[in-house]
């Protein structure tokens, strides 16, 4: 079959179509016939730590198809199910939380593939609302968002959200979840464009990362601030979160080492919570959400499995708005 393979070159200079061997489903396991697949800034960022004594894998960790072959001892899901796959291994309830999530494409083969072997409570009924490139592109973001927001969060009706950087397909799931329960939802982004895109989605408001804060929220502190960027904004969060508020974080995108003034987190008790990934529990309860408020993604754009490494780098060069989708013929 073809797949997208990651060599353990450098970045996306290790990034390869070519035939791989076809496999069968083992005890437990079915095999999907994908029909797309989405991408996560995850990706790039475990292709960045790759070496190349690492082994070869298949990259991608969102993706929808159908049922084609069940192992044994399969009883929950049958051949011909259309189905959106849940992308993270091993973490059925949410408080048993694992030191580091297991996830597909790395270390185990992914989602961008002609097909891919998931354990059959992996494999979800695929909400039928939902076309095949919006259902590809769900689960990793959109999951990641839900528990951000409901599980550490505890985002509520009427309470202020603030999201820097929008843009990515987390930050635009968050905007919709937060503004279907009646949340007030403010945005950063240095781009212009991806500001108004922003507002056209239902931000009450949005304004430039590096311009004046308080000016653009008059005053005004926030209960949630959703960060997916860490030290380039983070000492910031602290003048514009209210006593008793909430930092949730799930990227780093501009570094890991942190450095803000002590008293700015103790005196007026704020909540620094960190969130990854998310559970089966959560991944249902994210989906019955999404069908409840019937949620779509924004599809920044497509392309064709052999075209990959295009996709991976207009993600890499920070010019999508929403999730890039991979459509397979």
């Amino acid at each position: 079959m073809k797949a997208v393979i990651h060599n353990g070159k450098a970045g996306l200079l290790g990034v390869s179509f070519q035939d791989v061997p076809s496999k069968q489903p083992g005890y437990g396991e079915v095999k999907v016939k994908l029909k797309s697949a989405g991408l996560n800034h995850r990706d790039l960022f475990l292709m960045k730590n790759n070496s190349e004594q690492d082994p070869h894998v298949t990259l991608g960790s969102d993706g929808a198809g159908i049922i084609e072959e069940v192992g044994e001892g399969v009883k929950n899901v049958a051949v011909q199910t259309e189905v959106i796959i849940f992308p993270t291994l091993n973490w059925d309830f949410t408080e048993n939380v694992p030191s580091v999530p297991e996830i597909l494409g790395g270390p185990s083969d992914g989602t961008l593939a002609e097909y891919v072997i998931i354990p059959s409570q992996n494999a979800i009924k695929k909400p039928s609302y939902l076309s095949w490139e919006e259902a590809g592109v769900l689960p990793l973001s959109a999951l990641t968002a839900y528990r951000a927001l409901f599980t550490k969060a505890q985002l509520k009706k009427g309470e202020h959200l603030l999201i820097p950087g929008i843009g990515s397909g987390v930050a635009t799931y968050a905007l919709f979840m937060a503004k279907a329960i009646g949340a007030t939802v403010s945005v950063t982004s240095r781009s212009e464009k991806k500001r108004n895109k922003a507002l056209q989605l239902g931000a009450d408001c949005a304004f430039d990362s590096y311009s004046n804060w308080d000016e653009h929220l008059h005053g005004e502190k926030v209960d949630v601030v959703l960060d997916s960027i860490g030290p380039a904004l983070f000492s910031e969060y602290f003048s514009h979160v209210k006593p008793n508020g909430r930092i949730v974080s799930f990227g780093a995108s501009s570094g890991d080492v942190l450095s803000f003034p002590m008293r700015s987190l103790f005196f007026p008790q704020i909540n620094v919570l960190g969130t990854s990934m998310g559970s089966c529990e959560e991944f249902h309860d994210m989906l019955a959400f999404i069908e409840k408020h019937q949620l779509r993604p924004v599809l920044d754009s497509t392309y064709p499995l052999e075209k990959a490494c295009e996709a991976y780098t207009r993600m890499q060069e920070g010019r999508q708005f929403g999730n890039i989708g991979i459509v397979m013929k």
